[in-house]
């Protein structure tokens, strides 16, 4: 079982007492905990070949009125999600500098339904000395690698996609770089799943761990029969939203109820890459592809 879907079933036996209000928000802890694990990857500072450092301090910047729903629980919650970026790491076989925390700020900037993730790697006293060169990205232990609420522009980060590329995200923090970005380790310091003369493209999403190919240019998510892929989910939609593949692979609204939340963000259309987070109704799909 995933890491996360034990965090949604440790939440779910809450559903109905501390954590009753937490799940009327726009903003789902599943959601936080998602993009918390996506910090860890993107920080991911390889140190020796048998230790992978990732930040082990996280602020998660919420709009007015999610701070205002959430605060109330914020320790509670802090404690769930510090424990599953610790279990996540576990099976990513990553370490920390010291303790896991996970605190939660109001951000004047943000609408409702947004929020965006800081982290830092901040050493414990009783922990060894931090690793001589910086992380990337600009990242230093003790410093947030991200700009504060408001709009301050972040230094460039050698991973991230320019405005306008396949997986940027206007105004959004945190999230990884699109398809093709170098991750750690990459063999050769070259970019990992870069397309190669004559490959093809092959695009698939997982529900619940299902698999579902994307054979044709298109492909329609909703709750009728007539839908390419059913979800059965009362949030859903009858014809709910349309991914697209191409250069850069789209997903577009089909003008449904609750509309479509695509790696955290409320949207009506989106550009998607590999790993892509897609929440309709009370379902998340993921969006894959590969070349070969």
């Amino acid at each position: 079982m995933g890491v996360l879907k034990k965090f949604e079933q440790r939440l779910e036996g809450l559903v109905n007492g501390t954590f009753a209000k937490v799940f009327k928000s726009e903003v789902q802890p599943v959601e936080i905990a998602g993009a918390l694990q996506r910090e860890c990857d993107n920080n991911a500072t390889i140190w020796n070949r048998d230790r992978t450092v990732v930040p082990n301090d996280f602020i998660v910047e919420l709009s007015a009125p999610d701070y205002e729903r959430l605060s109330p629980y914020s320790g509670q919650l802090g404690d769930e999600l510090a424990g599953m970026v610790r279990d996540y790491a576990k099976q990513q076989r990553y370490t920390f500098m010291g303790a896991i925390k996970v605190n939660l700020e109001k951000a004047d900037d943000l609408d409702t339904g947004l929020y965006r993730v800081r982290s830092r790697t901040l050493a414990s006293s009783s922990s060894q000395q931090a690793p001589e060169h910086a992380p990337p990205g600009g990242q230093r232990p003790g410093g947030y690698g991200y700009p504060p609420a408001g709009g301050a522009a972040a230094p460039p980060m050698p991973s991230a996609p320019p405005p306008g590329a396949a997986g940027a995200r206007p105004g959004g923090y945190g999230y990884p770089p699109a398809a093709g970005g170098q991750r750690p380790g990459a063999a050769g310091g070259g970019l990992a799943g870069a397309p190669q003369p004559g490959s093809r493209t092959r695009h698939w999403i997982e529900i619940n761990g299902t698999r579902h190919q994307i054979s044709r240019s298109t492909l329609v998510l909703g709750r009728s029969t007539e839908a390419d892929v059913r979800i059965d989910d009362p949030g859903v939609s009858r014809r709910h939203c349309e991914i697209r593949t191409g250069t850069p692979s789209t997903i577009q609204d089909l003008g449904s109820t609750n509309g479509i939340v695509v790696d955290g963000q409320h949207t009506t259309r989106a550009t998607l890459r590999d790993g892509s987070r897609i929440v309709v109704g009370s379902t998340t799909v993921i969006y894959r592809q590969a070349e070969g």
